[in-house]
Order: structure tokens, then C-alpha cells, then sequence
């Protein structure tokens, strides 16, 4: 893509958390800083990235199916530490070129959700690389991209309500009798990401929170915070409920002869009590996190 219109899409993405319009509207999109093999310089490219389980994303440097390369490959090949920026956080990771049946299978499975990789492939006599980004463990909490602990919340919710409805546009599509292998992968991974933040929540920021004097928080109008232990009960029995159901779609999605109707309706019950769950999560907890 052009440099202008890079530009756009990386002040549009960081501006708005992930949400882009345009030609990138409604593609995971992520934003890869690489380190300039010639020049030593950082270079932010917008690329397209698929799920590929909880330890990692793939990146496919397609260049639109060009003869070479793109200078982000180059880049990465001769410096593998990367960052990237998903709208909700910024991590430091690994890259690692996939090779022989692992590029083949990650490859195979981008062809199958999206037949436009197909005809990049074709256009070129270049093996088209799949990498694959390995997050860097730094330890300490994560890097999300808010300025305060309220609005971290928001952030992160709204990234899982823009995957949840990603899955459920591309369960629409699905034809035949069976769930192609990156949408199975899509909801897998989901499932991890949203299992994840549930623990975190309830080893990590419930206990922190439940152990506050609340008559002595007030809101940003001096105005005593409500009482909330009964909140974080009700939100810790709600990650209960939400765990039945993910178990469900893990279940349903993992087998081999999955109903693809059957997916689409464990899909829906877990948005309807995940949207509740998220709306009154942000309720009860953003006033008592900003005021805190």
C-alpha cells in the first residue's frame, strides 16, 4: 500500500483502539513495527493476521500476491523482534517464518477462509511466507492501550465484542455440512482469550476490589460509590455461567463432525449472555475503577 494511505490507517487504528473503516473495514487488523534491515529505522506497516491459538497470530506477506517480498518481511527476517499493536494492547514478540507442512496447513487454512490468498499466490511464482508472532513474555500486568483503568475495561471488551462478531459473520458463510479449519481455529482461540480474561479477573482485580473501603471512594462529583461487594458477586457468578457456555462452543466446534447450525446457535448464546455480562460489568466497575 502506499505510504500516504498506511499512514491513514495506522492514525485511524491507533485513534480509534483497532476500529478502522474504509478498505480495511471488518478484517482483523493488527499494526507491525518491524526494524529496517538497511536502515535500523522502526517502519509500522498495517498487516492482516489470522488466529492461530493462544501462544500466537500469523501474518502472510502476500504483498498483494507482487513479485517480491514486502520490506516488512525483509525487515523481520533480518531483525525477528517485532512489535505489535492489536488496538486493545502493544506487546513485543518474536517472528518466526513458517516453513515445509507448518507454512503449508497455516496457508491452506487462510486459502479456505478466503479464497483471495489463493489468487495473490497465483499471481506470483514467490512462495508467498506465513510468519508466525510470538508474544514476549515481560512479566507484570499488560500493556492496554488506556489511559486509566476504567477505560482499560472498555478496551478490552470492545476487542472481544469486535472478534465475537467476526466469528458470527463468517458462521453465516459457512456452506456444506462441516466448519472450515480457521474457523474452528477463530473460535478456539476466542474461547482461550475470553477464558483468560475471566481468570485474570477473578484471581486479580475482583480480590484488589472487594478489599477496598467503598464508603471511602468517591465518583468525580465527590458523591459517596454505592456498596458494590454485591456487584462483584454477581459478576463472579456470571464468569461461571459464561464458562458453560464457551465449554459448550469448545466442544461443539472441536468435533469433527460439528453441525454447523448447531456452532451458529452455541455462537449466539454465548454473545446474548456475553453482551449482558460486559454491559454490566462496565456499569458497575468503570465509576469504581475511575473514582479508585
Amino acid at each position: 500500500m502506499p505510504h500516504v494511505f498506511n499512514q491513514q490507517v495506522i492514525e485511524e487504528f491507533r485513534a480509534n483502539k483497532g476500529r478502522v473503516g474504509g478498505y480495511f473495514e471488518g478484517a482483523r487488523l493488527l499494526l507491525l513495527t518491524t526494524t529496517g534491515a538497511r536502515t535500523g529505522r522502526p517502519h509500522t506497516t498495517p498487516v492482516g493476521y489470522l488466529p492461530d491459538g493462544g501462544d500466537r497470530v500469523l501474518v502472510i506477506a502476500s504483498a498483494a500476491g507482487a513479485p517480491r517480498h514486502p520490506a516488512w518481511f525483509h525487515n523481520l527476517r533480518a531483525n525477528p523482534r517485532v512489535t505489535v499493536e492489536s488496538g486493545a494492547f502493544t506487546y513485543e514478540a518474536r517472528a518466526v517464518v513458517l516453513d515445509g507442512e507448518d507454512r503449508d496447513r497455516a496457508f491452506g487454512r487462510a486459502v479456505e477462509a478466503d479464497p483471495g490468498w489463493a489468487a495473490y499466490q497465483e499471481k506470483t511464482e514467490r512462495v508467498i511466507p506465513v510468519v508466525a508472532l510470538y508474544e514476549i513474555a515481560q512479566g507484570g500486568p499488560p500493556n492496554i492501550n488506556a489511559s486509566s483503568m476504567g477505560e482499560a475495561i472498555k478496551v478490552v471488551h470492545d476487542a472481544f465484542r469486535r472478534e465475537l462478531a467476526l466469528i458470527r459473520e463468517e458462521m453465516t458463510t459457512v456452506g456444506g455440512s462441516a466448519l472450515g479449519a480457521q474457523l474452528r481455529v477463530n473460535c478456539l482461540t476466542f474461547c482461550a482469550g475470553l477464558h483468560n480474561h475471566h481468570t485474570g479477573e477473578d484471581i486479580g482485580m475482583f480480590p484488589v476490589l472487594a478489599d477496598l473501603p467503598h464508603s471511602r471512594i468517591r465518583s468525580s462529583g465527590g458523591t459517596p460509590i454505592p456498596e458494590f461487594a454485591p456487584a462483584l458477586a454477581r459478576l463472579g457468578e456470571e464468569h461461571e455461567r459464561i464458562a458453560e457456555l464457551v465449554e459448550d462452543l469448545r466442544r461443539v466446534v472441536s468435533a469433527e463432525d460439528t453441525d454447523p447450525a448447531a456452532a451458529r446457535a452455541e455462537v449466539e448464546r454465548l454473545t446474548a449472555a456475553l453482551e449482558a455480562h460486559l454491559t454490566y460489568e462496565e456499569e458497575q466497575l468503570i465509576p469504581l475503577l475511575d473514582a479508585a
